[in-house]
């Protein structure tokens, strides 16, 4: 197994940071790595809002749900999905611009992504600690306006950053079998089966007995409390209207 592989496979979310720094050089150069990740016709429809003002990451880590984090990390970074740059650079070469397609939503948030996990793991691969925050879009509003985004911008996830000061095991994945399908998609509900029991397992020892939960459980939220219904308003607001 090589070391680009082996750090992959170690990766966890630090929650909890020491006092130092990041050198300002080694962000920019973990946004270049971030900028060399696949981008949809070298479109590159995104934009990273550097979250300096104490005060403001105060204001984000309440909006955010409280996570406490935002503010004491080194650095904290919002990624936001940016059609404006390429839509506007489009019309000044003369051409007949649509705005507001569905497809310019899906470009704009995977390049985000993918540029945001390319930082990730440079970021991982000098020893700094990562935390994705998509509680941002708890209130993409009242981000949006802290951060004076433009239409045609909306903030995807938010990213702390810093040196850990916490060691924690590496969370279980689904075994690659149940995720890698052969010619056709199929399930094996067998398969969820034994990875909750791996999970509960996991989570009794992360927690000294005191989370009795497992994989299946831990879904809930995402289709009965997360399930944010302001975001599809909020998009459309922005000038994604979805067509």
């Amino acid at each position: 197994m090589n070391s680009v592989i082996e750090l992959l496979k170690s990766h966890r979310s630090i929650r909890k940071f020491t006092e130092e720094k990041i050198p300002h050089e080694l962000l920019l150069e973990l946004v270049r790595a971030g900028q060399s990740a696949a981008t949809s016709s070298h479109i590159q429809a995104y934009s990273v809002i550097h979250v300096t003002r104490p005060e403001n990451r105060e204001q984000i880590a309440e909006l955010a749900g409280g996570q406490g984090y935002i503010a004491s990390c080194s650095d904290f970074l919002v990624f936001c999905a940016d059609m404006k740059r390429p839509t506007d650079a489009a019309e000044r070469t003369g051409a007949n611009v649509v705005r507001g397609m569905t497809e310019q939503l899906l470009v704009a948030s995977v390049d985000t992504a993918l540029m945001a996990q390319n930082m990730a793991v440079a970021a991982e691969s000098e020893g700094l600690g990562i935390c994705y925050i998509g509680g941002i879009r708890n209130n993409p509003q009242a981000v949006s306006d802290l951060l004076q985004l433009p239409e045609h911008v909306y903030p995807v996830f938010g990213m702390c950053l810093g040196y850990p000061a916490q060691d924690p095991e590496v969370k279980p994945r689904l075994p690659a079998e149940a995720i890698l399908k052969e010619d056709v998609y199929n399930e094996d509900p067998d398969e969820v089966e034994a990875f909750d029991q791996t999970m509960q397992r996991y989570y009794q020892a992360r927690t000294g007995g005191n989370k009795d939960s497992n994989w299946s459980q831990n879904l809930t939220p995402l289709f009965d409390t997360k399930l944010r219904p302001h975001m599809r308003d909020f998009l459309v607001k922005r000038g994604f209207e979805m067509k």
